[in-house]
């Protein structure tokens, strides 16, 4: 197409898709997050691989496999652009938060809670125990669902000043006790220290030749209960030269006796 020579990193193509759009804050418009658009394009390559070999297992037939970084970028877009041509409204910022009434609270400690409450009343109902506040969605402003979602920016207000009187772990008890779907907001020094993460066994080590022991987080997939604790170093640069040689110099000597 009319964009093939152009070079493409994780930035144009989440900006090309409209995915960027998404994520920036207007009133401080700058890139965030980690590369999108790196990781889902290898993940779309790889089911499309899975997929080619399959169907070759099946078939005896061979496919080409192709995936470029805008195509895969709008498919995980795939939630904005079929909520804009249903409904002709393009989505920003904020627009899903709103609708899924999320929330990400400071506490009186310094860090942080995200919540996701949905449209199920049990859940407001329980947040209004765990802040002491049983009664705060019979008012009118976020009695329904309709107007929690109007008055998001005015329930962000009023459960910030509550959220800012308990430390993280005294809110964590409270919305676990109460059922609310809520996590603490971990940064990465603290993500795999979670008592859940650690009975995952997300955290698993491995030997570089060089570099020695590293520690990385396991495949998410598990086999018949099998979770993938063995994890394989990156291979050092040309360490595979003369396996991959061999098997080219082996697929050369099989083609030339082939066209004989």
């Amino acid at each position: 197409g009319p964009a093939a020579a152009r070079p493409s990193y994780d930035t144009v193509a989440q900006a090309a898709s409209g995915f960027l759009n998404l994520l920036i804050n207007p009133e401080n418009p700058r890139v965030v997050g980690p590369a999108i658009a790196d990781a889902m394009t290898g993940f779309y390559a790889a089911y499309g691989i899975l997929g080619a070999l399959h169907e070759r297992n099946r078939t005896g037939v061979g496919r080409k496999v192709e995936v470029s970084m805008l195509e895969a970028m709008s498919h995980f877009n795939l939630d904005a652009f079929t909520h804009y041509y249903a409904a002709g409204e393009v989505m920003g910022p904020y627009s899903r938060p709103s609708v899924s009434q999320s929330y990400v609270l400071a506490c009186a400690d310094g860090k942080w809670i995200a919540l996701h409450m949905s449209s199920p009343e049990k859940f407001w109902q329980g947040l209004a125990n765990a802040i002491e506040r049983p009664a705060l969605f019979t008012d009118a402003r976020f009695a329904t669902r309709e107007q929690r979602i109007a008055n998001q920016q005015a329930l962000i207000d009023l459960l910030g000043e509550l959220f800012r009187q308990r430390t993280r772990a005294q809110w964590c008890e409270r919305l676990q006790a109460e059922d609310v779907p809520h996590a603490p907001m971990y940064d990465t020094s603290e993500a795999l220290e979670d008592p859940q993460a650690r009975h995952l066994q997300l955290l698993v080590t491995g030997t570089h030749p060089t570099l020695g022991e590293f520690r990385t987080v396991r495949s998410p997939v598990s086999f018949d209960g099998e979770r993938a604790l063995d994890v394989m170093a990156p291979p050092l640069l040309g360490e595979h030269n003369e396996e991959v040689r061999a098997a080219l110099a082996r697929t050369r000597g099989a083609a030339q006796t082939g066209s004989r």
